[in-house]
């Protein structure tokens, strides 16, 4: 429904619909979308992932949805979204009861979801990907102009040329934002938006953010573990815990607050401890890498055992290839990576894996898992070494794992219906028990705090039985609190800081942007 006011004029109807960049002012001119979920439930299984929840958003406003892994957040936002039906509720928006199936319905009556991975096509390029269900009567031409205008607008930089697969985690986000304001989205629901992204990227998706919530009455309801960032950008919070809402609040709140929301308790903060260093057991000799996006030039660093090497630095500035070429995902240009005297520079991935390497990758789903399979069949992949499979021995060695790992899941259950979290605990359990090295990308990704420290525990369990760890982050405290030595990229350059323990948060952020001179002052 439009607003009455002076001086407002229809918006402009090509070709039988309402053209992308109208259709997206449009939206200033409408009243604010009122959602009201009633009674939702929603079970896999055994899991009651969400059990009798009702509840009222309201336009013009950030809400952050909040709570531990498996809490049932991600469930309830694909329901919204259209991704998942509920097995009962409703759906009222405007108070009218939506009764749409599938994500595209949802858009429609104005709902859209930017998943944690954002759903784009790798080999399409920026321009196609933003065509991607739009009407057929759109033209090449106009898509490259309305995605001009809408980027603009809120300082987002896309090439309409080149290929989604070459641009960042923080510009694929931004241009599925830009596709859904097109196609007249008026409820925007963001998946743990700002994992994997760089500071400046998350400054500028914040700022698109509190614009469409405050200057065009938008609803942006942000699913987050990053309480940080919740602080920085939400007006209210909504808390579910084990399937139920437990909890709603007005901003501004305290870290701790919020912890107590989710938990029902306090966590203190976790200690810096230092391990016990021990022989060279992994050795980089004037390495030099190219990937598509960056090239890191004569790197050499000695990693003893029981060692932990944090990698930091924004999106594409060499850290990732650098732990990829470690585990010979990455082409070596020069120089060599011995592990115990072992030359394995031009030896295959599944050598060095045997050879006593262990890697898991920051794309769950897209590397270190696979959709359609168990938890059980992902356990027999890892030994495949054998002819035959142990379907009982497996299935056994599977329920231990998720017991020790906390994972809330059955042997029986496909990954994907498992929490990001959950899928996260699983890519944990399914790494070798005592490695020489693990080469870990955002070991924590989407954990919730209590989570991630639980996590660091059984990695630091593994350091005090001598396994040397590389890993990187986002999360700035978290390189600072967990690592003996860290090195910073930027742009295939690096900084070593060879003890982890002088470093702050600020210094980090100064390397980062590339001030390496200003930082060493």
């Amino acid at each position: 429904m439009c607003a009455s006011g002076a001086g407002l004029h229809p918006p402009l109807i090509i070709y039988g619909r309402v053209s992308s960049v109208s259709a997206y002012i449009f939206l200033r001119w409408v009243a604010n979308m009122e959602i009201e979920l009633q009674h939702i439930h929603k079970r896999f299984g055994r899991v009651h992932a969400n059990n009798d929840i009702s509840l009222k958003l309201h336009g013009g406003r950030i809400i952050g949805v909040l709570g531990e892994n498996g809490a049932g957040k991600s469930t309830l936002m694909k329901i919204l979204s259209g991704y998942q039906p509920a097995d009962s509720g409703s759906i009222l928006i405007d108070g009218q009861k939506a009764g749409y199936h599938g994500p595209q319905a949802a858009i429609a009556a104005g709902v859209g979801m930017l998943q944690q991975d954002p759903l784009d096509v790798p080999a399409f390029t920026v321009l196609e990907n933003f065509l991607y269900g739009q009407p057929a009567s759109m033209t090449r031409r106009a898509a490259r102009s309305d995605l001009a205008k809408i980027s603009h607008e809120f300082g987002f930089h896309l090439d309409p040329e080149t290929p989604a697969a070459r641009i960042s985690i923080g510009q694929r986000q931004q241009l599925e934002i830009v596709r859904l304001l097109t196609l007249g989205v008026r409820t925007l629901i963001l998946d743990e938006p700002t994992t994997g992204i760089s500071a400046q990227q998350k400054t500028i998706l914040f700022d698109a953010l509190q614009a469409l919530a405050r200057d065009q009455g938008m609803t942006v309801l942000l699913v987050s573990h990053k309480l940080e960032d919740v602080i920085a950008l939400c007006d209210e919070v909504v808390v579910l815990r084990a399937g139920c809402l437990v909890g709603e609040r007005a901003m501004p709140a305290t870290k701790a607050e919020l912890v107590r929301l989710m938990f029902g308790q306090d966590i203190a903060p976790q200690e810096r401890s230092a391990g016990s260093l021990g022989e060279i057991v992994l050795k980089l000799d004037s390495l030099t890498i190219q990937d598509r996006r960056v090239r890191v030039e004569t790197l050499s660093l000695d990693v003893r055992e029981g060692e932990v090497i944090g990698l930091a630095g924004l999106d594409g500035s060499g850290q990732e290839a650098l732990m990829r070429a470690c585990v010979g995902l990455t082409p070596v240009v020069g120089g060599n990576v011995v592990l115990k005297d072992r030359d394995l520079t031009r030896r295959s991935y599944r050598e060095r894996m045997r050879a006593g390497l262990a890697f898991s990758a920051a794309g769950r789903l897209e590397e270190g898992l696979v959709a359609g399979l168990t938890l059980t069949e992902h356990m027999a992949l890892m030994d495949s070494e054998r002819t035959m499979i142990d379907w009982p021995g497996v299935r056994d060695i599977t329920r231990r794992q998720i017991e020790r790992y906390n994972v809330r899941g059955r042997a029986e259950d496909r990954i994907e219906m498992l929490s990001g979290g959950n899928q996260q605990r699983w890519l944990m359990a399914l790494l070798p028990e005592q490695p020489r090295v693990m080469i870990l990308e955002q070991p924590t990704r989407g954990l919730d705090v209590d989570s991630a420290r639980w996590v660091w525990q059984l990695l630091l369990d593994r350091r005090a039985h001598g396994t040397a760890i590389i890993f990187n982050s986002p999360d700035l405290d978290e390189i600072v609190t967990y690592s003996d030595r860290i090195i910073v990229f930027f742009a295939g350059r690096f900084h070593l800081i060879e003890d982890a323990s002088t470093a702050t948060v600020e210094v980090l952020g100064h390397l980062i942007g590339g001030n390496f001179e200003e930082a060493a002052r």
